[in-house]
C-alpha cells in the first residue's frame, strides 16, 4: 500500500471517528479521502478487508461498548451519540454483534460469562488447527481464536478456542463454509502496559469431506486500519496486568 493510499485511507477513518454521531454517506467519505467514490471504496476494502459503510458501523459499536464500560450515560444518549435515532435499532445491533445487549455488557463489564457459538451450519467432522506466531514479547495473556464468516470479530463465532499462549490452538466439529480465523490477545512489549494483538488467516473453506484444514496465524500489534474488534471477549490481559473493566 502506497503512502498516498495510506494517507487517504486514514483520512476517511478519521472522518468516521470524528463524526459517529452524523448521518456520513460514502461520497462524504470519499470527499475526506480525495479520491472518487469508486476508487475509495475499492482502496479503502483492500486496506481494511470491510467496506467502509460496514467499517463505520463497527466504530459505532466499539464506541458504545467503551461508553457502556466507562461512563454512566444511558443506553438511549448512548445510541444518539453513536448515531442510531432508534433505541431499539440501536440495541439489536450491538446484541448481534457483542453478543450481549447493552445493559449486559455494562452489567457484566464486558467480560461474558460464555461465548454463544455460531448455529444453522451444516454440521461436520472437520477441524481447523494451526499455530499462533507472536512478535517479540515480555509477557502475554491468552489467546482467543474464532471463526468467523468476515474479516471481523463480531456476533456468534463458528468455533472458537480460549487458548494458551503456546503457539498452537485447535478448533474441532467446524461447521461447513468458509471461514476467517482471528486471534485476540494482549502483549506486554515495555514498562507502557499491554498492547493489543491481533492476527487473522484465510479464508479456510470447510468440507464434509476434509477433516483436517491448517491455518496458521501471525499476531501483530493492532493498527489503526483494523476493524474494531467487537464481540465481547472473556479476559485476555496477562495476569499482573488484569483490569477492573473491559473496553
Amino acid at each position: 500500500m502506497d503512502d498516498i493510499v495510506r494517507q487517504a485511507v486514514a483520512r476517511a477513518i478519521e472522518t468516521m471517528q470524528g463524526n459517529l454521531g452524523e448521518r456520513l454517506t460514502i461520497d462524504d467519505l470519499a470527499r475526506a479521502a480525495m479520491f472518487s467514490k469508486f476508487h475509495f471504496t475499492r482502496i479503502f476494502l483492500r486496506a481494511t478487508g470491510l467496506s467502509p459503510g460496514r467499517f463505520l458501523s463497527a466504530l459505532r459499536v466499539a464506541e458504545a461498548k467503551r461508553l457502556l464500560a466507562t461512563t454512566a450515560t444511558s443506553v438511549a444518549d448512548i445510541s444518539h451519540q453513536v448515531g442510531y435515532n432508534s433505541v431499539g435499532t440501536f440495541s439489536a445491533r450491538f446484541s448481534g454483534s457483542v453478543g450481549l445487549s447493552p445493559t449486559g455488557y455494562r452489567q457484566h463489564c464486558g467480560l461474558p460469562d460464555r461465548l454463544p457459538e455460531r448455529t444453522g451450519q451444516p454440521e461436520s467432522a472437520a477441524g481447523v488447527r494451526g499455530r499462533l506466531w507472536f512478535p517479540p514479547v515480555l509477557q502475554r495473556g491468552p489467546v482467543f481464536v474464532g471463526l468467523f464468516p468476515a474479516r471481523i470479530a463480531e456476533g456468534a463465532p463458528a468455533r472458537y478456542a480460549v487458548v494458551p499462549g503456546d503457539g498452537h490452538y485447535a478448533l474441532t466439529s467446524v461447521p461447513v463454509g468458509s471461514w476467517y480465523v482471528i486471534a485476540c490477545a494482549y502483549g506486554v512489549f515495555d514498562d507502557r502496559g499491554p498492547r493489543a494483538l491481533t492476527g487473522l488467516s484465510g479464508p479456510v473453506t470447510v468440507h464434509r469431506e476434509v477433516t483436517a484444514h491448517l491455518a496458521d496465524v501471525r499476531l501483530r500489534p493492532r493498527h489503526r486500519f483494523d476493524p474494531p474488534v467487537l464481540l465481547a471477549l472473556p479476559e485476555l490481559w496477562p495476569a499482573p496486568a488484569r483490569r477492573a473493566v473491559a473496553v
